[in-house]
């Protein structure tokens, strides 16, 4: 009878399962103790921080606002494919399994200390239980491998105990990693501001009659998205946690004086109500990387007076408590038509902790990449020249005004025949949008606008549409309120944003 050999395959799925235990245990452990973060976050914020020129912009329009999920998914299947070759090394040389895990510990624990929350003691002791917890199931489960034999195969109890063993360890790796991403997630909404905010001094009237069309055209955009369905793209795997009470706002840099605000004086100051849409400038033709709000704060530029920006004060740059950056003109900011604004409420209540909480910056006609600065704590005043902010060193435009847009929200799919309407969005703050043109099979017709809430937001549009039966070739293009037509030739979104008319081809039934 020949030797019996370790079995490869069983002994890659131990190093698999014991890897996914430890994974589930570091999110558990993050979910429940403050100061610990999630490892698979903080990995996959180095991939993100780590990405080669255009990498975004090929990620975007594969998976859209799902990009974040995807990167999740593909960090925890690097790390139980590591966990199944450490496995495998194992079986060779028992010392190579831990040794693995332990290597592959330090790696998360490096990345864990570049997140805002991270507290390097707290995750020490995360990573040491998590890599702890992997070593001592790859041990239990490596103990009952079963063997490979040249003999017909028979009842092995081995066998069985190690399936036993291994099933038991995956259940508590996916209720501990359930149990941990239900626990960070429930803290993605906004906490409740330590003070009340003040009512603001100035307010928005009532919309318009006329300002929203969509209750009236299913499938239509509403001209105010609530927040549970505004876009979200950020670098942000897990979004920072800040409270009020400790929270502050620097400016410095070119400043007269250099000033620290607390959220008690920040929200002393007048605060204003405005409606502003805001673009990524990831959005594809016809995407929906784009929405708009009622957002409340106060002015940027009474902000900035308070430190008093020196003259050869050029750009004025927006860092999150995550260090990210945001660079702009200062131009563009101290322009008497536009009113920037360091946005504390959106649609009527605090910022969700997604979109920024406790401050973010809106600063309308331009890019979200060069402006809305997510949980911002300083505003730093420097030159054109002397600072490229986080995105501009990876291939995307220093300057980034948002350019003329439109889409046909419905119909994109096919229809019956009938009367329909068609109907869309369209949008360039701060310009606003003077005329909509719809073609449909090459002929032009001029589209009924919503009533403008302002030049910073984007109006509704719609055609009436007797569709008949067989294929039609629907197109939109905009005239902004300078009276420019919206390009025309197709572009990718990098450097500076897609251009093209939004086209759909309808089958009428």
């Amino acid at each position: 009878m020949n030797a019996p050999r370790r079995s490869s395959g069983s002994a890659a799925l131990a190093g698999a399962a014991a890897a996914a235990l430890g994974i589930g245990v570091s999110e558990a452990i993050a979910g429940i103790l403050a100061g610990a973060t999630s490892l698979v976050d903080a990995v996959g914020q180095e991939v993100i921080d780590l990405q080669p020129p255009g990498a975004k912009d090929i990620v975007v329009q594969l998976f859209g606002t799902n990009d974040k999920l995807v990167l999740e998914i593909v960090v925890v299947l690097a790390a139980l494919a590591l966990g199944a070759l450490f496995g495998l090394l194992a079986t060779r040389r028992w010392g190579l399994g831990p040794a693995g895990f332990a290597a592959f510990g330090a790696v998360a624990f490096v990345a864990a200390l570049g997140q805002p929350q991270a507290v390097p003691a707290i995750v020490a002791v995360e990573v040491a239980a998590a890599t702890g917890v992997a070593i001592w199931a790859l041990t239990s489960l490596l103990d009952r491998l079963p063997t490979r034999s040249a003999e017909p195969a028979i009842p092995d109890p081995a066998r069985r105990s190690f399936l036993l063993r291994t099933t038991a360890v995956g259940i508590g790796a996916l209720a501990a990693g359930a149990f941990g991403r239900t626990t960070i997630a429930s803290g993605s909404t906004a906490p409740t501001p330590t003070t009340p905010l003040p009512p603001p001094a100035e307010v928005v009237p009532p919309l318009a009659a006329g300002a929203d069309l969509a209750p009236s055209t299913p499938g239509l955009t509403p001209i105010v998205v609530p927040n549970d369905q505004f876009y979200r793209i950020d670098t942000a795997l897990l979004s920072p946690s800040v409270d009020t009470a400790t929270w502050e706002l620097r400016i410095h840099g070119l400043v007269e004086r250099e000033t620290t605000l607390t959220w008690d004086q920040l929200t002393s100051l007048p605060m204003f109500e405005q409606y502003c849409t805001i673009v990524c400038v990831s959005n594809e033709v016809g995407g929906y990387l784009v929405g708009n709000a009622k957002w409340t704060g106060v002015r940027l530029r009474e902000v900035l007076d308070i430190a008093g920006p020196t003259t050869s004060a050029t750009q004025l740059v927006g860092r999150s408590v995550d260090g990210w950056t945001a660079g702009m003109p200062m131009g563009w900011v101290r322009h008497p038509d536009r009113e920037p604004m360091i946005a504390v409420q959106m649609n009527d209540e605090p910022l969700p902790r997604i979109h920024g909480y406790p401050a973010r910056l809106i600063v309308p006609g331009l890019y979200g990449y060069v402006s809305a600065t997510k949980w911002l704590t300083e505003l730093e005043l420097t030159t054109w020249e002397s600072f490229d902010a986080y995105w501009v060193p990876l291939g995307w435009a220093k300057e980034a005004p948002i350019l003329t847009q439109s889409r046909i929200d419905t119909p994109r799919y096919n229809i019956a025949a009938g009367r329909v309407p068609i109907a869309g969005v369209a949008w360039a703050p701060d310009r606003g949008i003077s005329k909509v043109e719809v073609g449909i099979d090459g002929e032009w017709h001029d589209a009924d606008l919503s009533t403008p809430i302002s030049d910073t937001t984007w109006v509704q549009w719609v055609v009436p549409w007797d569709a008949t039966a067989g294929q039609h070739r629907l197109s939109v293009r905009a005239t902004d309120g300078w009276g420019l037509l919206q390009e025309e030739t197709p572009t990718r979104p990098a450097p500076d944003g897609a251009r093209g008319w939004h086209t759909v081809t309808i089958d009428v039934r």
